[in-house]
This record gives C-alpha cells, sequence and structure tokens, in this order.
C-alpha cells in the first residue's frame, strides 16, 4: 500500500497535540523497539498493532450449494443424517429432493448432537389451508438443541399470537418483522445459535443466544433465549450438552429441503 506524505505529517501533529512534542511519545516506542535517539515512521508505529496469526482457514462458498464446511444434513437424497424422536428409522417422505412431515408419525431428530452452530433450511407450508388458521395452519419447529424452538408456521396474512409466529423464539422473542412469503413457496431461515453454558454444579454460567434471517431479512438479533420453551409454563433451564437439531411433526404437511449446518 502506497502512503501519503500528508498523512505522515497529519499522525505528526495529532501526536505533538496528544503528547506535547512528537518526541515525547517516540521516546516510549524507541524503547520498545529497542531503538535510540531515532524517531520511529509511522509505518513502524502501524506494525505495533497488525496481528498475523492465526490465519483463518479458508472455505469455498459454491453458488447454490453449501459452504465446504459445513454438514449436509439434507441435500434431497435420504434420511441418513436422522432419525426418528424415539431412537428408530425417520419416518418422513422423501420425494423430489424434497422431505415433506409424515403426520402424526412424530418429528425427527439428527443424529449427531450439535452446541454452537450456523443452520441453514429451508421450509415450505402447504397450500391446502382449508378450515384452518391460527396455529393450525402449516405448524412445524426447528428445535435446537431438541430444547430451544424457532417455530415454523404459515404467518402469511394468518393471525395468531405474535410471538408464536414463524421466526419466533417461540412465546420469548417476537420477530423484529413478518417476513413470510405467501403458502407454498419456499422459506428460508439462517440461523446463527451459541449453546448455554452450565457449570460443574448445573447451574446456569450464560444463557444461549440466537440470531435467525428469515428469507435474508434479520428478525432475530441476537436475543437471549430463556430457557426451553414451552407451551404451557415460564421457560427454564436445566443442564445439558450438545444435542440433536429436532424437526416436528405438529399434524400439518410442512416440506423441508436443504439443511445444512456449520459447527462455530
Amino acid at each position: 500500500m502506497m502512503h501519503d506524505p500528508t498523512q505522515f505529517f497529519s499522525l505528526k501533529m495529532l501526536v505533538s497535540l496528544t503528547c506535547g512534542s512528537v518526541m515525547a511519545c517516540s521516546s516510549s516506542a524507541e524503547t520498545a523497539s529497542g531503538g535510540a535517539g531515532e524517531e520511529l515512521e509511522p509505518w513502524q508505529l502501524a506494525e505495533k498493532t497488525e496481528v498475523w496469526e492465526p490465519v483463518p482457514s479458508k472455505v469455498e462458498v459454491p453458488s447454490g450449494a453449501p459452504p465446504s464446511d459445513a454438514i449436509a444434513l439434507f441435500d434431497g437424497q435420504d434420511l441418513e443424517e436422522w432419525e426418528a424422536e424415539d431412537g428408530g428409522p425417520a419416518k418422513w417422505l422423501v420425494e423430489d429432493d424434497v422431505v415433506t412431515v409424515a403426520r402424526r408419525q412424530g418429528g425427527i431428530r439428527t443424529k449427531r448432537d450439535f452446541c454452537d452452530i450456523q443452520l441453514h433450511i429451508e421450509w415450505r407450508s402447504p397450500t391446502d389451508i382449508k378450515g384452518m388458521d391460527g396455529q393450525d395452519r402449516g405448524n412445524s419447529g426447528v428445535f435446537l438443541q431438541e430444547r430451544y424452538e424457532i417455530q415454523v408456521l404459515d404467518s402469511h396474512e394468518n393471525e395468531t399470537y405474535p410471538n408464536g409466529q414463524a421466526a419466533a423464539v417461540y412465546k420469548q422473542h417476537i420477530p423484529l418483522v413478518n417476513a413470510t412469503l405467501p403458502r407454498g413457496k419456499w422459506q428460508s431461515y439462517d440461523i446463527i445459535y451459541t449453546a448455554p453454558q452450565f457449570d460443574a454444579d448445573s447451574e446456569l454460567e450464560s444463557p444461549a443466544y440466537v440470531t435467525i434471517l428469515h428469507n435474508g431479512v434479520l428478525v432475530q438479533n441476537h436475543v437471549k433465549v430463556q430457557g426451553k420453551t414451552e407451551w404451557i409454563g415460564e421457560p427454564s433451564y436445566e443442564a445439558h450438552g450438545c444435542a440433536p437439531i429436532f424437526l416436528q411433526d405438529h399434524d400439518a404437511a410442512v416440506s423441508f429441503r436443504n439443511i445444512w449446518v456449520r459447527e462455530l
């Protein structure tokens, strides 16, 4: 990078104003660098705040595909990464690169356990909504560590309690805005999750935090998870370790695709 001589002059003037003289400030810098009687150049002063290690590892980001360091949880082929909530084979329906809730067959969870993650998941609510509204319309959920639910719901022109609409941290945090697309269209969640920490006595040291982009729009900005998301009652924490991601069967034929996760 080329240096502008006028920047050197401005820096000297700033040092003079803050220290009384250029030499008064430079003397301590010279001592630290082993020099004596020589005024350091601005680039030498600048070098003192350069950090060269660690060097971030390279991640490839192919167009339309997960980052190279991501774990593909569902790429349209099978449910090899998943199991039923009772531990048996996952029973949801896989067709045309999409997995759909098998209604009343229970949810599915990852075979792997996760703590801090970046999660990408796409979902689509069903178009058959005859006689359905509120929480009955396209209801499912993405549970982080099987405990903390990010609501999935058809919230396009569908009135319900706001802390239970799409992209809510269920009954804890209302989304900043409603970014839901019309039913039948694919929606996306990009979730940054920091797991809670517990001490040796199983007491909470730090709560979970989550940031969510819904269809590319920030809707939860590093909000504090208050504990396990409950349908009835107040949230609370109990000690746990890393745990699976869980997708809910709420008796609606919600579909999912392109699910991947990066461990942080």
